[in-house]
């Protein structure tokens, strides 16, 4: 089932995100399997829980429509129940960076350029993975979700004055999309 993905306003997408209870399999790989359907129908790479309105911390990410940019993506589809991040490298980078709950606000993020994360798979079979380039990006970008943050959160004061106007409007629902959103 497509789900509505909430709009940056949105007091769920600022809320502590539980666990997924690992015993629940037939909850969770319903909630999987409408988050796919759901950032398939956006057209997005990543997609949180909480934006789809649940609190709890399930993501999913998708690079494989940028392997014409990024090769090494053509197979990137991962799900992430209980994600924990275990280690981030000391170097870092920028990329830019856009949200399906904030939609049309692109900006340049500073990130860490690698990290190790543990998680349990789509089979609830625990897995640790290391990460770099573009698929750390998105699966960056997703984790903060799971912590509450948004990308915007990130990017320099200046940066957030020049777009304040626009994050004010996506919050009262003053946007248009393509997909189903919700305030």
């Amino acid at each position: 089932m497509i789900l509505p993905i909430y709009l940056y306003g949105s007091t769920v997408l600022r809320k502590d995100n539980a666990e997924a209870d690992l015993n629940d399999r037939e909850g969770i790989s319903k909630l999987v399997s409408d988050m796919w359907e759901t950032l398939k129908e956006a057209d997005g790479c990543g997609l949180a829980a909480p934006q789809v309105g649940v609190n709890v911390r399930v993501l999913i990410a998708d690079g494989t429509d940028m392997a014409d940019t990024y090769e090494y993506l053509k197979d990137f589809r991962r799900t992430m129940i209980n994600p924990v991040v275990l280690e981030e490298s000391d170097s870092t980078c920028e990329f830019s960076e856009g949200c399906l709950s904030v939609p049309g606000i692109y900006a340049e993020v500073r990130r860490p350029s690698s990290m190790t994360v543990e998680y349990y798979d789509e089979n609830l079979e625990k897995k640790t993975e290391f990460f770099d380039g573009f698929a750390c990006r998105i699966i960056q970008h997703e984790l903060g979700h799971l912590e509450g943050e948004v990308f915007v959160d990130h990017i320099s004061p200046i940066r957030r004055k020049m777009i304040a106007r626009k994050l004010q409007g996506i919050s009262k629902g003053a946007v248009s999309t393509r997909y189903k959103t919700k305030k």
